[in-house]
């Protein structure tokens, strides 16, 4: 095409047609060299990079700081010293109540002695009617008496023993047996180089109203 007719088609707007774009050419050695090798993808994926120390993971939460196991460690201690405490409680509870069996076994012992002991042995007088009152597990009690049962009561040569209910009038000899098994069972005990005074109840004038006795 002419100058001119170009120019004249330029001027009417025709633009000229594009040129067709060239690829470079590779140098095929160079190519080669940049395809992947077989299987590295895969190693790479297999294997991936080791993070550097100290530092979180993917996916992964940051750790508390370093306090937090001492925290850890003193909640474990002080749940230590509660689970301790727990079981020496129950240790004291458990001896508490062996103790109290044990009590009791050797109250039902010494009872069943103390029986034996009284069987046939006692000098209450049925017609006796002089009401003998003492003190007693902090209550006033009383036993009926005769005149020389009383006499010899004051002056300590009888005294009272308390079995399943009922006071017994025993001699001296026979109730230091009964304390010697069971020193809780002794009602009275007169002690004859006492002053008088210090058993209120040893004069039969002064009687104690009957509705004052347990």
């Amino acid at each position: 095409m002419s100058d001119s007719l170009r120019d004249q088609l330029l001027g009417l707007g025709f633009k000229p047609p594009a040129r067709p774009e060239r690829k470079p050419v590779q140098d095929p050695a160079r190519k080669s060299a940049n395809r992947p090798r077989p299987g590295a993808g895969t190693r790479a994926a297999e294997h991936p990079r080791k993070p550097a120390p100290g530092a979180p993971r993917r996916h992964e939460k940051p750790r508390p700081p370093h306090h937090g196991k001492r925290g850890t460690r003193e909640d474990i201690d002080l749940a230590k010293a509660y689970a301790i405490r727990a079981q020496k409680e129950k240790d004291d509870r458990i001896e508490a109540e062996r103790l109290k069996q044990e009590q009791a076994r050797q109250r039902r012992e010494a009872k069943a002695r103390l029986a034996a002991l009284l069987d046939g042995k006692a000098l209450n007088d049925p017609a006796a009617e002089i009401a003998r009152h003492f003190d007693y597990g902090g209550k006033i009690k009383r036993i009926h008496v005769n005149e020389a049962q009383l006499k010899a009561l004051n002056a300590g040569e009888l005294g009272v023993v308390q079995l399943d209910g009922r006071y017994l009038l025993v001699e001296a000899a026979l109730l230091a047996q009964a304390e010697a098994i069971f020193a809780a069972a002794v009602a009275l005990k007169v002690d004859a180089a006492a002053p008088v005074q210090d058993d209120p109840y040893a004069d039969p004038r002064f009687q104690v109203p009957d509705d004052l006795v347990w």
